[in-house]
């Protein structure tokens, strides 16, 4: 049996194909997703129906002489778009970067800051309810709009011609959600002034959300409802749930599972599904981190004349030094904030006559991303129910770089190992499908299975 699993990320969307019997992925296709739309300056948005277009593409490529017997969809999380009475788009998807929530609403607090005092729950910029609400009181809400929706949760509505649900691991990430009912507040609901019925109905468990009727799939393949990308990741990376999972994409995040659900300082609880939990520590500037150094350092090529080739392999080059260096800078990688403080900025310290080199300064960056989550990690020790016995290290940054991974394993003080399949967010949605439609009898034999 094959299991074809969709994730439509930030600025790629991946279609793959695994086979059940032989645990391989049998075809893969990424493409950018070139869909960002321009808007005000605090704004991140995206074409929803191009976005749906190039997931056509990825999957026409995948399948097109490939049997599909389940489909599992994830993508990220936190945005929203609005929807009209026959469920199509009228509006962008404004995304989890949009940064509206921070402007100023009233008597100097932000609109983010006013909802999280108000209501005693984390309203970040970028979340959902708090996109929505910033829209409600500008008046930016579409007179056609009749519910909002997550990106990946339209696109199970185009593959099954159902209406919208959410799940709760994308339901938490809106906004305004009670971690022991797994559903949204009411209460928070009233005070933000935003209607119920305006939101889709929440999901609590590994359930499909219909069969396909679409065009560009047979009909009647069973399709999961939509999972966050964050733990569809950790679906697709983690065999064994004694173990911590650090993530480096744009962003950067730690996980692990846990059975509380208290606040804790540093990072949140998120649904993952059936009454389980992930601890989650995350920063808006992980692999994004690096990358600005490299744009940095191809400006002072442009500027000084020097060849701005090959500038990442050069940085990984030198970032082979870390171990060695005995005068090091202190990197503060916060360069894009933290959800609870968007003006935080990063910072860079312990500069001395010799050690400020674009060699120290690579080093210090793969280890200031390392630290963030680090710190994150250690203020939220208290919600392990468990010893960890391996640390799995997932995304891009850390799969290409094996010094990273030693910086993260000799921090955490866990053997780091890298997931099974390298396409970890679709991977996940083929996990949560393959135990939604019945392939394995519950998530964790799905993992056993697919993943080891």
């Amino acid at each position: 049996m094959n299991i074809l699993g969709i994730d439509i990320g930030t600025t790629t969307i991946t279609a793959l194909v695994i086979c059940t019997e032989t645990k391989k992925i049998l075809n893969v296709c990424t493409l950018p997703n070139d869909s960002f739309i321009e808007g005000k300056s605090f704004e991140r948005l995206q074409d929803a129906e191009k976005i749906i277009n190039i997931v056509k593409t990825a999957v026409k490529n995948v399948t097109s002489d490939i049997t599909v017997d389940a489909v599992g969809v994830t993508g990220q999380m936190h945005g929203i778009l609005y929807l009209d009475k026959d469920f199509k788009p009228c509006s962008p998807l404004m995304i989890w970067q949009d940064e509206r929530g921070n402007e100023i609403f009233e008597n100097g607090e932000t609109y983010a800051e006013y909802l999280t005092r108000k209501t005693v729950i984390k309203a970040a910029s970028g979340f959902g309810l708090t996109t929505h609400f910033y829209n409600l009181k500008n008046n930016l809400v579409p007179e056609d709009a009749v519910m909002l929706s997550t990106v990946h949760d339209y696109l199970v509505t185009v593959l099954t011609s159902e209406r919208p649900v959410t799940h709760t691991s994308d339901g938490a990430s809106l906004g305004f959600f009670d971690l022991e009912k797994l559903e949204f507040s009411e209460k928070a609901l009233r005070i933000a002034e935003i209607s119920k019925e305006f939101l889709p109905d929440v999901i609590k468990t590994t359930s499909l959300a219909g069969k396909t009727k679409c065009d560009f799939l047979s009909d009647g393949i069973p399709v999961s409802v939509a999972i966050g990308d964050n733990q569809a990741s950790f679906l697709g990376s983690v065999a064994n749930e004694n173990s911590v999972l650090v993530n480096v994409g744009t962003g950067s995040q730690v996980s692990f599972i846990t059975n509380c659900v208290k606040l804790v300082e540093s990072g949140e609880i998120r649904p993952l599904t059936d009454n389980k939990y992930i601890y989650v520590g995350a920063s808006l500037c992980g692999g994004r981190a690096y990358a600005i150094l490299k744009n940095f350092f191809s400006l002072c090529a442009d500027m000084l004349g020097g060849d701005k080739e090959n500038l990442y392999k050069k940085m990984d080059s030198l970032s082979e030094n870390v171990f060695s260096l005995t005068d090091q800078l202190t990197v503060n990688c916060e360069f894009c904030g933290t959800r609870e403080n968007p003006s935080k900025r990063g910072s860079i310290e312990n500069i001395g006559t010799e050690n400020f080199t674009p060699k120290a300064l690579i080093c210090g960056v793969l280890k200031g991303v390392c630290a963030e989550l680090k710190d994150m990690y250690s203020g939220a020790q208290s919600l392990l129910s468990f010893k960890p016995t391996e640390l799995v290290c997932s995304g891009n940054g850390l799969r290409k770089s094996k010094v990273w991974r030693e910086i993260f394993s000799k921090e955490f003080c866990l053997q780091a190992t890298l997931p099974k399949h390298s396409e970890e967010a679709a991977t996940g949605a083929c996990v949560f499908a393959g135990a939604a439609s019945g392939i394995y009898k519950n998530l964790t034999d799905a993992q056993n299975q697919l993943l080891r």
